[in-house]
């Protein structure tokens, strides 16, 4: 996809109040929507580790962190802000998705200024670090949290609910504590489950249901290697899917931006975040010889520097006019009528030799096909939309070509 990138997402979010409540994932977005307000970089590996540091990016800490005692405990508290002439940003670290702490963020959302736009995902604590049948308690505390929210937000907030990422097989972090490390396994699974609870809790509140967690399901390279966190170009992607979505819930058009390769870190290419308009020209080539192209004729487009490649490629010889099938006499015909052995379906190419075998007695395990191609039960097969494609051909419930291996009563 192609990233927001600096002026875009500050004016998306101009004169915009932004609150991201969640864990240490959703304090990464909120680093990652500080630093974007400022320019285009990407965030280090060391700022993704840190927290509760005094500032990041000219933010200030609020309220816990090194202020406090540092620790992994449930009752770790952070609250960040980021403040400039057109913009705010704050951020609430949470281990429960309503608790008396939650109350008092509530509270505070009440008398502040009315945000714009609240971003919120709370999971891996939940499931996690309190009660191990966490499904009831997790619903409860749902419950509590959206009724809560609509309650002291004004109605045109936007509030989007992040589905959690998928998660590592081996996972590490400072939640799992000894007492709830041999669940580590299972909560890969749990998170599922849990996403699927809290995006139907969500969209029935009235609130937008970001999944990451199916955006993320094919880009599992980009996760650190504890099996929680995820690097920076995954956060600048998070970072750009929450700003076109908020740009698609207020009427906001976003022009794409430049993918025109950059520096590399972590192993991955990371893309330019430049608008087109500020991409450098490309250079002229010198002129002095008849082997250079003059300069007049560089600076056209690569498919206008040759009358030549003005017609597509298939007009570009006499020969090519015809398509590929045609331009023999043997290939006039299609591919499976070259040969009459072709004919037949590859099931039927070799019916004597099945026959063969069983009256020589060569193959006495051999079983003939349950259903016959020219039935009716397999043309009525061949007629059904398929049902089952995403399983293995051993368990689709396919008549042919396969009903020769099923057993038959």
């Amino acid at each position: 996809m192609t990233f927001v990138g600096h002026e875009h997402a500050a004016q998306l979010l101009h004169n915009k109040c932004v609150i991201v409540i969640g864990d240490s994932i959703q304090r990464s977005v909120y680093k990652d929507l500080v630093l974007l307000l400022q320019r285009d970089s990407y965030l280090s590996s060391s700022q993704l580790r840190s927290k509760g540091e005094l500032t990041f990016e000219s933010d200030a800490l609020v309220e816990g962190g090194c202020h406090d005692n540092m620790h992994n405990g449930t009752q770790y508290r952070e609250v960040r802000q980021f403040r400039s002439q057109h913009h705010l940003v704050r951020f609430y670290f949470v281990t429960r998705v309503f608790s008396r702490y939650m109350l008092s963020v509530l509270e505070d959302l009440r008398r502040g200024p009315p945000p714009d736009m609240v971003v919120v995902n709370s999971c891996l604590w939940d499931i996690s670090r309190y009660k191990a049948p966490w499904v009831e308690d997790y619903m409860e505390h749902l419950h509590r949290f959206f009724r809560g929210l609509t309650e002291v937000l004004p109605q045109e907030t936007l509030v989007v609910w992040n589905l959690t990422m998928p998660l590592g097989h081996k996972i590490l972090g400072g939640f799992l504590t000894p007492e709830v490390a041999s669940r580590a396994g299972q909560l890969r699974f749990d998170v599922v489950e849990a996403n699927f609870c809290s995006s139907v809790l969500a969209a029935a509140y009235g609130a937008d249901v970001l999944d990451l967690h199916f955006s993320f399901r094919f880009s599992l390279q980009q996760r650190t290697r504890d099996g929680i966190h995820w690097n920076a170009v995954a956060h600048r992607r998070m970072s750009s899917l929450l700003l076109r979505h908020a740009a698609a819930a207020w009427g906001v058009r976003l022009p794409p931006a430049s993918l025109a390769p950059a520096a590399t870190a972590w192993g991955v290419r990371l893309p330019s975040l430049a608008p087109a308009s500020l991409a450098p020209a490309p250079a002229a080539t010198a002129v002095g010889t008849k082997d250079k192209q003059p300069i007049k004729e560089a600076l056209q487009p690569p498919y206008q520097r040759e009358a030549y490649s003005l017609q597509p490629p298939y007009q570009r010889e006499a020969y090519s006019l015809q398509p590929p099938y045609q331009r023999e006499a043997y290939s006039l015909q299609p591919p499976y009528q070259r040969e009459a052995y072709s004919l037949q379906p590859p099931y039927q190419r070799e019916a004597y030799s099945h026959r063969t075998a069983r009256e020589d007695g060569e193959s006495a395990a051999y079983r003939a096909p349950a259903t016959p191609p020219n039935s009716q039960a397999y043309q009525s097969a061949q007629q059904r939309p398929p049902q089952y494609v995403m399983r293995t051909r051993h368990t689709r419930r396919v008549v042919a070509p396969y009903s020769h291996r099923r057993h038959v009563p």
